[in-house]
């Protein structure tokens, strides 16, 4: 669970949809299934894979990076300009929208197969069979309680982002995450 709820930039984007309760099931479903695909990936050996394919890793990561700062741009743009976004139903997004970037954030993301893939497969494969793909099972159901409480409970928080500066100080958050998250990507590609 802690690699799970690790705050970063997939969280915070679903975060803010759960917040607006736009397209939350897709979101939620979304990356559930996808840190499921991962976590039994990495059971299955892929991590082998990725640790030893340096060419992989830096072109998710350059991608990642890109990727995060065009995000962390439109964040700090929002920001900047305060608007309620919760009340304006012209600034919704698309389901294929959603997703999209759901995706982005999800697959772009490095850390995200050094944790998921590499990280919890090793833990994982430390055991014996069957119990690798029980541990596997125990971090698929943690990521869709996780998923699911961050989605749907972020609901809750929406009487408090009645206001455009609450609105800017969450895309200012999430500006900030992305932006601090796609420096770490670059940092950590350079050479020891």
């Amino acid at each position: 669970m802690a690699l799970i709820v690790a705050i970063g930039s997939q969280n915070a984007y679903v975060l803010r949809q759960g917040i607006r309760r736009e397209h939350v099931l897709a979101l939620v479903l979304f990356c559930a299934l996808s840190d499921a695909l991962l976590i039994m990936a990495g059971i299955g050996g892929a991590g082998v894979l990725i640790r030893e394919n340096a060419v992989l890793l830096q072109v998710t990561r350059y991608g990642g990076a890109l990727f995060l700062l065009g995000y962390g741009a439109l964040a700090a743009r929002r920001a900047w300009r305060g608007s309620q976004m919760l009340l304006d139903p012209s600034a919704s997004t698309t389901l294929a929208a959603a997703v999209l970037a759901c995706f982005g954030f999800t697959f772009l993301n490095p850390h995200v197969y050094l944790d998921t893939v590499v990280l919890l497969g090793s833990i994982a494969n430390q055991r014996p069979d069957p119990a690798r793909w029980v541990f596997g099972a125990g971090a698929c159901v943690g990521s869709l309680v996780w998923f699911s409480a961050l989605g749907f409970g972020a609901r809750f928080l929406a009487p408090l982002f009645r206001t455009t500066t609450a609105w800017r100080v969450l895309d200012s958050a999430i500006a900030l995450t992305m932006t601090v998250t796609a420096a770490a990507l670059l940092w950590d590609s350079e050479p020891a």
